[in-house]
């Protein structure tokens, strides 16, 4: 399979691109009502680790009497229920960033739903969505939607043979499939669609962009099966492909295993 890598050291190198000087504008789209807390959590991660210039956290504004007021914070229609109702508005904010991280904590409704689906297809910037924002795009999911090259799904094997599940994906996504089978799946599927692709299965981190396929055991990094999804690994991502920009394997990859920051 010359398609596939499997990947034990990080590329230091790319570290050497991170500005000392602050740069960069990324979002963070997340929370209910209910619970906002991952989203905050990953905006003070990002902020106390990385030199970015500028991190909005984009709430529902049902949130507005629960935050104080701060410059940093982007509240957009809400449902009843106290999730994103309104799409546009948050396209607006993402198109003027230069990355975004949309970190979950939604409501399971189908406007939230609509809303994912629709950010996800009409972005123009960068967007990487993971944990149950996922399950969302999922039940609402379209080939349309997989055609954006911007979208980057990091998502669990269960999500994925959902997600390929309704679009009616000729390939099948098992649980229990040896990771050569798992691999060939992903590297198929982005060869179909321009989307990029980070999962965890058999102990290892799977990283798919345009058919090449690397793996990374998940004993080689800092991060277990629970802090894998927390929130903290994503944000780190998003870091690294800001500042490596067309360099998504690599990036991602340096971002999981290094130690740095």
């Amino acid at each position: 399979m010359d398609f596939f890598k499997k990947i034990e050291e990080a590329d230091e190198d790319l570290f050497w691109n991170i500005p000392e000087q602050k740069q960069g504008f990324i979002n963070i789209v997340g929370g209910n009502l209910q619970n906002f807390r991952t989203s905050v959590k990953t905006a003070e991660f990002l902020n106390a680790k990385f030199p970015i210039q500028t991190i909005n956290l984009i709430l529902p504004d049902a949130l507005k009497d629960k935050l104080p007021p701060l410059p940093n914070l982007v509240f957009t229609k809400s449902t009843e229920s106290g999730s994103f109702a309104d799409a546009s508005e948050i396209l607006t904010s993402l198109d003027a960033s230069d990355f975004n991280l949309v970190v979950g904590d939604l409501s399971k409704n189908s406007i939230t739903e609509k809303v994912i689906s629709e950010i996800c297809k009409k972005t123009s910037k960068p967007i990487l969505i993971t944990r149950d924002s996922v399950d969302l795009l999922s039940d609402g999911a379209t080939e349309s939607v997989l055609m954006n090259e911007n979208l980057i799904i990091m998502a669990s094997m269960a999500q994925l043979q959902k997600l390929l599940k309704a679009i009616y994906y000729p390939r099948m996504l098992l649980l229990t499939s040896p990771l050569s089978s798992a691999a060939e799946t992903l590297h198929k599927f982005t060869l179909s669609y321009p989307v990029s692709i980070i999962s965890l299965h058999n102990g290892q981190i799977l990283v798919a962009k345009n058919g090449n396929v690397t793996a990374t055991s998940l004993e080689k990094t800092t991060f277990s099966p629970i802090s894998f999804w927390d929130g903290e690994l994503a944000a780190k991502i998003v870091a690294l492909n800001l500042y490596n920009p067309n360099n998504f394997i690599p990036a991602t990859t340096s971002a999981i295993i290094s130690s740095q920051h």
